[in-house]
């Protein structure tokens, strides 16, 4: 569920604070800011602070989203870079990693207990 708010610059900022963090539990991370163009150009450190606190902020034109700023997301690694990794690495130290013992056991009970994958709502 994602809160949203209308924003614009009457709000008072001590409000608008209260409310991206303690209102019935809402954390910020999950906050969308709705906001004009031309309230975004007025206080963009203002929109950037959310931002860095976790909110997203929409950008609008009339009632047409324009523009989304959130956090970047981090970057990840697929399964494939991750294993060309480990391959590459076991070369430059002359020896393959082991795997934890217990690390292993849960793998193999993971695979052991996996279910087929239920397609029929993709149809």
């Amino acid at each position: 569920m994602q809160a949203e708010l209308v924003w614009s610059p009457l709000a008072r900022k001590d409000l608008l604070e209260s409310y991206l963090t303690s209102n019935g539990g809402i954390i910020v991370s999950m906050a969308t800011i709705h906001i004009s163009e031309a309230d975004a150009a007025r206080d963009f450190a203002g929109l950037m602070a959310h931002v860095r606190a976790g909110a997203e902020i929409v950008i609008e034109n009339g009632t047409l989203p324009v523009a989304v700023i959130h956090a970047p997301v981090p970057p990840r690694r697929s399964i494939s870079e991750s294993i060309a990794l480990a391959e590459t690495r076991s070369k430059e130290l002359g020896y393959k990693p082991v795997m934890d013992a217990g690390f292993a056991a849960d793998m193999e009970a993971i695979i052991r207990n996996r279910k087929p994958r239920d397609t029929s709502a993709w149809d």
